[in-house]
């Protein structure tokens, strides 16, 4: 019995939890290298100086 609760609660808990962290930090690395790319191909532009 004790095995079965031990399964449920690493499906309904611990699977969730690290699917959402895992996308919340590709989301960050992915922000971070396009806000670089973005950057690095508009050097010089007028635009770049107005605040985020």
């Amino acid at each position: 019995m004790l095995g079965g609760i031990a399964i449920i609660v690493f499906v309904v808990l611990l699977i969730p939890v690290s699917v959402l962290m895992t996308g919340a930090v590709a989301s960050a690395v992915l922000g971070e290298v396009l806000h670089r790319d973005g950057k690095r191909r508009h050097e010089g532009s007028e635009l770049l100086d107005i605040p985020d």
